[in-house]
């Protein structure tokens, strides 16, 4: 059954390899359930959760970060590292049994009373890099194509551990988030078949790649 093996919310720790010098990417499971509601131009989806570089992340269109389980444990054998414990790539959810990467723009998940749309990737920053503490890591986090998937809040609620994972709605246009993330990074050549997901795409995601292919260089 797919579900939420738990619910990751960060503090504020200074940091100097943050681009503001301090962050809230260390993420820790949270001990019981967590509010999440849509938080408006800036700050996370969750109660509670840091987010420092309020230009970079948060706002109503990256919400809420999943990761899956699965993932982390293919990178800890590529790895080799058995350290990868859940929120340490940031993600406020860290899944069991759902392929989120697979996850199509716009597709809509419900998690009890929570009803979540996938909007875009996550594109591996500095302060990523220098938490993970891995040579070459922006390089290496791309060429995996394996970046996570941002959310929307369509309905607040609250999530707990254990929770399930419903897909309530799949596009039928087939754009996933790793089709995006390869087209915006290591394919450009595919970033005109990222407007298939149409009216689904974000303003910001819309721009991204209609900037991109309409610039002759």
């Amino acid at each position: 059954m797919p579900h939420v093996l738990s619910v990751n919310v960060g503090s504020r720790v200074e940091f100097d390899q943050a681009a503001v010098g301090h962050t809230g990417i260390g993420k820790r499971p949270a001990p019981g359930p967590v509010e999440v509601r849509a938080p408006g131009p800036v700050g996370s989806g969750l109660v509670g959760d840091h987010i420092s570089d309020d230009r970079r992340h948060g706002g109503d269109d990256q919400a809420v970060y999943a990761y899956a389980r699965e993932d982390l444990d293919a990178w800890a054998v590529e790895l080799g590292r058995a350290d990868l414990r859940p929120g340490l790539f940031g993600e406020n959810l860290t899944t069991a049994g759902v392929d989120v990467c697979g996850a199509r723009i716009g597709e809509r998940w419900r998690i009890g009373g929570l009803l979540l749309q996938a909007t875009s990737p996550r594109v591996p920053c500095r302060t990523f890099a220098g938490v993970m503490e891995e040579d070459a890591w922006m390089k290496t986090f791309t060429r995996r194509g394996l970046p996570g998937t941002y959310f929307r809040v369509l309905e607040p609620g609250t999530i707990t551990a254990g929770d399930e994972i419903v897909i309530e709605h799949r596009p039928d246009h087939g754009v996933t988030i790793a089709f995006a993330f390869r087209a915006l990074t290591l394919e450009p050549a595919s970033l005109p078949d990222v407007l298939a997901a149409g009216d689904d795409l974000t303003e910001d995601l819309r721009r991204r790649v209609e900037r991109r292919t309409s610039d002759p260089a």
